[in-house]
C-alpha cells in the first residue's frame, strides 16, 4: 500500500522538477543574449567587452597626441638645464618637470595604442612652430628652431633667464591644451592627467615668475 501511494508522488516531483529545469533554461537563453539584469533593471555588460570601450572621444585623442610632443620639448629644455644651468632652483625646477612629464608621455602613449591610434613620431613638433608661438599641430607654448636653438648655446645666468621664460610660455601652452581636454575629453584617466597639469604647471609658472624677478 505505501509503496502504491509513493508512486504518484513521485511523478509529481519529477513533474515539478522538469519544469524548474526548462525554466531555468529558458532565463539562463535570455541573460545570453540580452546580457544579464542588475536588481535596478539595467543591462550588466558582457564580461568580455573592454572596460574603457566607447570611453574615450576624439578630444582625447587630441590632447594625447598634441600632449606628447608638447612634453617631449619640455624634457629637452630640462635635459640642458641639468649642465647650462647655473641657478640651483633653475635646476631643482627642471628636474622637477622632467620627472613628471617623460612618465607622462609614456601613459599618454600607452592611451593611443590602446585606442589604435598613432603615436606621433619621436621628432614630431619638437622645434616646430610660428612666430605666435603655436605650433603647427596647434599646440601653444612650443619653441621654435631659433629659440631652441639659443637655448643650447646659453649657459649660466643667461640660460637660465632664457629657460625660465621659454618654460613660462611652454607651461601656459600646456595649461591651455589641458583646460580642453577638461571641457571637452570624456576619458576619465586623461581629464585627471589634465587637472595634475593645470594644477602642477600653474605652480612651477608662479615659481618661475618669481625666479625671473616678475612677481
Amino acid at each position: 500500500m505505501t509503496a502504491h501511494r509513493s508512486a504518484p508522488r513521485r511523478a509529481a516531483v519529477l513533474a515539478a522538477a522538469a519544469t524548474t529545469a526548462a525554466v531555468l533554461a529558458a532565463c539562463g537563453t535570455q541573460d545570453a543574449s540580452t546580457g544579464h539584469s542588475g536588481h535596478d533593471g539595467r543591462s550588466a555588460p558582457s564580461a568580455s567587452a573592454p572596460a574603457s570601450a566607447g570611453s574615450h572621444n576624439a578630444a582625447d585623442v587630441s590632447f594625447a597626441q598634441g600632449m606628447i610632443p608638447h612634453h617631449r620639448q619640455a624634457v629637452v629644455m630640462a635635459e640642458l638645464a641639468g649642465t647650462r644651468a647655473s641657478s640651483p632652483e633653475v635646476k631643482a625646477l627642471a628636474a622637477e618637470i622632467e620627472k613628471a612629464q617623460a612618465p607622462e608621455i609614456e601613459t599618454l602613449s600607452g592611451w593611443l595604442e590602446s585606442w589604435g591610434e598613432p603615436v606621433p613620431p619621436e621628432t614630431e613638433g619638437m622645434a616646430e612652430a610660428d612666430h605666435s608661438g603655436h605650433g603647427s599641430h596647434g599646440m601653444p607654448g612650443m619653441m621654435g628652431p631659433q629659440e631652441m636653438a639659443e637655448l643650447e648655446r646659453s649657459s649660466g645666468e643667461a640660460f637660465d633667464t632664457a629657460f625660465l621664460t621659454m618654460m613660462v610660455e611652454h607651461h601656459e601652452g600646456a595649461v591651455a591644451m589641458a583646460e580642453d581636454e577638461r571641457e571637452n575629453g570624456s576619458y576619465g584617466p586623461a581629464t585627471s592627467m589634465a587637472d595634475d597639469i593645470i594644477a602642477t604647471q600653474n605652480a612651477e609658472i608662479g615659481k618661475m615668475n618669481r625666479l625671473l624677478g616678475r612677481e
